[in-house]
C-alpha cells in the first residue's frame, strides 16, 4: 500500500501550531544568533584599526630606500574611508638600518576614501586628502638620479594602500623644503601654504575633451605668490597636458643666505617673478619661461668688507644688472623657449639673449603669461632674431651632425676592441 503524504504546512501554519514553550525557545535561539553576529561585528570593528595599522606599517617598512611609520589609524566605515595619522617617511642612510634625522615626508593626517559622487556615474574610485604635508629635500642625500626610482616606489605604495583607482587628490597647507646642512649658515629654502586639487584623474566624468582632468595649485614663497593651472589626460600612456605657471613678487632680500652661498653676492632690494607655459602631445613638448628681476640693487662690498675677487664679482653683477635692465620699468627680463622630445630638449639660448637685449633697449617684456602655447600649438614660431641667425644655426642639422659624430666614435671604439681581441 502507498503511504499517504501529509500535506506540507506553511510557515504561518507552523508558527500557529507551536506551543508557548517552542515559541520561547525559538526567540531565545534567534537572540543568540543575532547577538553572536553583533558581537562578532563589534569585535571586528574594534580590531580593524590595529589590523590596518599593522598592514600599513608593514608596507612602509618594506620600502627599499626609505623607512616609514604610522602612529595610528582611524576607520570610518559609514563613508568607506580610513585615516592615516602621524605618518613619517625617512631616507635610509647607505641603504642600511640607520635612518636620516630629517623626515623626507611627514603628515598629521592622510584620508583615503571612496568618492561617492563617482558611484552615481557608475564608477568605484577613490580620493586622497593629505593635511599639512611636509617634504624635505636634503642636498647630497636626495639626488636626481634616485628620484625616478623613488617615485616608482611611492607610486606602488599608494596602490597598496588604496585598493581602488584614485580619481581625486587634495593637498592642504603643505610645505616643500630644500635644505643644505653644509652651508654656512645652514640653508632651509621653503615653499609654504601649498594647496593642490587634482580631479577626474581616471576620466570618470563622461567627456569628449582631449584633456578631461584638471589640476590647480597655489603656494607662497617669501612673499611671492605661486599659481599653477593644468589640464591633462590621466589615462594617457605618455604625458599629455597643457599648463601655465606663475610666481609673482618673491622678495630676494629674504633669500640672501642662499644668494651668498650659491651666487657669492647679496642684494639690498629686489623681487623675482616667473611666468611660463608648457604643453605636450605625442611625446613632443613646447613652451617657455619668462624670468623677471625688478628693482634689483646688489650690495657692493668695500675694501674693509671683502677681498679683491669678491669686490670685483659684486661690481660685475651690479653693473650687468644696471646696464641690461629696462630703465623705465626697472626690470631685467628674458624669455627662454624650450621644445623637443622627452629624450632630447632644445633650449633657445641665443633667443633668450636676444630677449634680454630687447627688454633692455627696445620695449619691456610683459610680466604675464602670453597665452601662446597650447596642446595644438607647441611652438610659438615667428622669425628668428639676428643673434639666432648669426650664432644659432640650424638646430636640426646640428643635431644630425652630432649624431653622425657619435656614431663614428662608436665605430672607432668597436674597431679598437676588435683589434685588442685579435691580439
Amino acid at each position: 500500500m502507498e503511504k499517504k503524504q501529509t500535506p506540507r504546512m506553511s510557515r504561518r501554519e507552523r508558527k500557529k501550531a507551536m506551543t508557548p514553550e517552542e515559541r520561547k525557545k525559538r526567540r531565545k535561539k534567534r537572540r543568540i544568533i543575532w547577538g553572536s553576529i553583533l558581537a562578532t561585528l563589534i569585535i571586528f570593528r574594534l580590531l580593524l584599526p590595529y589590523i590596518v595599522l599593522h598592514y600599513v606599517n608593514g608596507k612602509l617598512e618594506n620600502l627599499e630606500e626609505y623607512y616609514g611609520h604610522v602612529d595610528d589609524i582611524d576607520i570610518h566605515l559609514y563613508r568607506g574611508a580610513y585615516e592615516i595619522k602621524d605618518i613619517q617617511i625617512l631616507k635610509k642612510v647607505d641603504k642600511g638600518a640607520k635612518k636620516d634625522t630629517i623626515p623626507f615626508f611627514k603628515s598629521p593626517s592622510i584620508d583615503l576614501s571612496i568618492e561617492w559622487s563617482a558611484i552615481f556615474k557608475g564608477s568605484i574610485v577613490g580620493e586622497i586628502s593629505v593635511e599639512e604635508p611636509v617634504i624635505n629635500f636634503v642636498k647630497d642625500k636626495h639626488k636626481g638620479e634616485d628620484m625616478k626610482a623613488d617615485t616608482a616606489d611611492f607610486a606602488q605604495l599608494v596602490d597598496d594602500l588604496m585598493p581602488v583607482t584614485i580619481n581625486r587628490f587634495d593637498i592642504h597647507n603643505g610645505q616643500v623644503h630644500f635644505r643644505d646642512l653644509e652651508a654656512k649658515p645652514k640653508l632651509d629654502i621653503a615653499m609654504k601654504n601649498i594647496n593642490i586639487t587634482a580631479t577626474n584623474l581616471t576620466n570618470v566624468t563622461d567627456s569628449k575633451e582631449l584633456l578631461p582632468a584638471t589640476l590647480k595649485a597655489t603656494a607662497e614663497a617669501y612673499q611671492g605668490k605661486f599659481v599653477l593651472n593644468a589640464k591633462f589626460d590621466g589615462l594617457a600612456k605618455v604625458p599629455t597636458f597643457d599648463m601655465n605657471v606663475s610666481l609673482n613678487g618673491l622678495h630676494l632680500v629674504l633669500l640672501n643666505d642662499m644668494l651668498r652661498e650659491y651666487g657669492n653676492f647679496d642684494v639690498k632690494k629686489g623681487t623675482f617673478s616667473l611666468y611660463g607655459e608648457f604643453a605636450t602631445k605625442e611625446e613632443k613638448f613646447g613652451g617657455y619661461v619668462k624670468p623677471f628681476l625688478r628693482d634689483l640693487d646688489v650690495v657692493q662690498w668695500t675694501k674693509e668688507e671683502g677681498n679683491f675677487k669678491q669686490i670685483l664679482w659684486e661690481t660685475l653683477v651690479a653693473s650687468a644688472a644696471e646696464v641690461l635692465q629696462n630703465q623705465k620699468k626697472e626690470q631685467l627680463a628674458t624669455k627662454l623657449q624650450i621644445n623637443g622630445t622627452f629624450d632630447k630638449a632644445n633650449l633657445n639660448t641665443w633667443g633668450a639673449i636676444s630677449y634680454v637685449l630687447r627688454n633692455a633697449f627696445l620695449h619691456a617684456l610683459r610680466p604675464a603669461v602670453d597665452n601662446s602655447i597650447s596642446i595644438n600649438n607647441l611652438n610659438e614660431g615667428g622669425k628668428k632674431t639676428f643673434l639666432e641667425k648669426l650664432f644659432g644655426g640650424n638646430q636640426e642639422k646640428k643635431a644630425a651632425r652630432k649624431e653622425k659624430r657619435e656614431a663614428r666614435k662608436e665605430k672607432r671604439e668597436e674597431r679598437k676592441n676588435e683589434r685588442k681581441k685579435k691580439k
